[in-house]
């Protein structure tokens, strides 16, 4: 939950004022980023299906991130599992670009931030996915980096982690999640708001549930309460309501998202799509000429192993985190990260704990429970599903690592978030 920094019981939502920059249009590509981050989580057969197909689309605009080591032939051998980061960055494309107004042709035209970011971590044998989103507002330092034209820019205490992109490209991203989590990244993507439009497209709809209408005049959404398959221009204006949904601010807009990415979870799970080929090998090719990778991402092999270590992955270890805040005493209208909640969660990751959540889904009151939802699967299925080790030894000739605790972390409840196991409706600013 976002907190101020005063007496550590009081806490405080915060409610972000209109931005000059980088305006709506920037939003869309928390879509594309959500709909990579299940792909990978829930939908590993697709990259495996056509890595090799497609590895020239994915390689043509690679870029090393900084300080990266060499991966090993195995991802077995990453010890304490693996972090793979994905970014989204609001560039002006010629193809899309006549559809965003002022954000594409007005004084913001220029200038590329990362509004969306997402890392994505998969945890040694047996393997949990959490996935944590760290807010565009959030108010964080920026290592030195080194822009696309050559330029070093100096490290920076506090600037908008959305800014990270302009000084040194996805490398310079990496880098400032790296920093302040703690964690090594050796895996890193981005993508562009065009991408968002192919994806979804691609996808061919998710049934979301909308609790209370939705009223927001800056995506022009005017929807009712109930069940509503969104796709295309849709699914983007549902990922990126801000002000119709919860408190109006940019936290509750991610437990919005939050409940697209357990949907499109379960969708992809499913067997309209994991049994039909030709669904797959779109999703795959869609995904992959919509993204640049880092270096390290361009062996399909790679891929091929990321796919394999999450495909049976329960509903209820993908976990999907809110990065713990506090409202910034400086500004009300930006976030400072909550230190002492994140290294609850660091520290478990570490230790291959099963994490779980307090029961708060959402800082900024941006989705309830759904009542009416029918339980979702909470395992892989039995024909499927790899058995966990129970002897702590390693599979397909990984190196050991700690043995993982059977005791399950309960994260505090300035951490907020749900499992894929768990249906929510968005919490609609029209009341009933």
């Amino acid at each position: 939950m976002s907190k101020t920094t005063t007496p550590r019981g009081q806490r405080t939502a915060a409610r972000h004022g209109r931005l000059s920059s980088p305006g709506p249009f920037a939003q869309l590509f928390r879509g594309l980023a959500i709909v990579l981050a299940v792909l990978l989580v829930s939908g590993g057969a697709v990259f495996a299906y056509a890595a090799v197909d497609l590895t020239r689309s994915f390689t043509a605009d690679a870029v090393d991130l900084k300080g990266q080591p060499a991966v090993p032939p195995d991802l077995g051998e990453l010890k304490g599992g693996v972090n793979l980061l994905l970014v989204g960055t609001d560039e002006c494309e010629p193809d899309f670009a006549q559809l965003f107004g002022d954000r594409c042709s007005g004084d913001d035209a220029e200038g590329t931030l990362n509004d969306v970011n997402m890392l994505v971590h998969i945890s040694d044998a047996p393997r949990r996915v959490t996935v944590i989103s760290f807010p565009r507002d959030l108010m964080v330092p920026i290592p030195s980096c080194t822009d696309q034209d050559g330029n070093v820019n100096s490290a920076m205490s506090k600037q908008q982690i959305n800014s990270a992109y302009l000084y040194g490209g996805l490398s310079c991203v990496a880098a400032t999640v790296s920093e302040l989590s703690g964690l090594e990244i050796p895996f890193a993507a981005k993508v562009s708001f065009g991408g968002v439009i192919n994806i979804t497209d691609a996808i061919g709809g998710v049934d979301v549930c909308i609790a209370n209408g939705i009223q927001d005049p800056y995506t022009g959404i005017d929807w009712p309460a109930g069940m509503r398959q969104v796709k295309g221009l849709d699914a983007l204006q549902f990922l990126r309501t801000r002000h119709g949904v919860g408190d109006g601010g940019d936290l509750g807009r991610i437990s919005n998202q939050q409940q697209y990415m357990s949907r499109l979870a379960n969708k992809l799970k499913s067997q309209e799509v994991l049994s039909n080929p030709a669904t797959l090998y779109k999703l795959a090719s869609t995904a992959l000429r919509n993204v640049d990778p880092s270096t390290s991402l361009t062996n399909p092999l790679t891929l091929v192993q990321i796919a394999s270590a999450v495909k049976d992955v329960p509903f209820s270890d993908i976990v999907f985190i809110q990065y713990p805040t506090y409202t910034d005493p400086s500004d009300p209208n930006r976030v400072v990260p909550d230190r002492e909640d994140a290294d609850t969660l660091w520290s478990a990751l570490a230790a291959n704990q099963p994490l779980e959540l307090s029961g708060n889904l959402s800082d900024g009151d941006g989705v309830v429970v759904d009542d009416n939802a029918a339980p979702a699967p909470t395992s892989a299925p039995a024909d499927t599903a790899t058995p966990a080790p129970t002897d702590g030894a390693p599979t397909d000739g990984a190196t050991p690592s700690p043995a993982p605790s059977s005791d399950a972390i309960v994260l505090p409840d300035g951490i907020a978030g749900q499992t894929a196991a768990q249906a929510t409706c968005s919490n609609g600013n029209v009341r009933e």
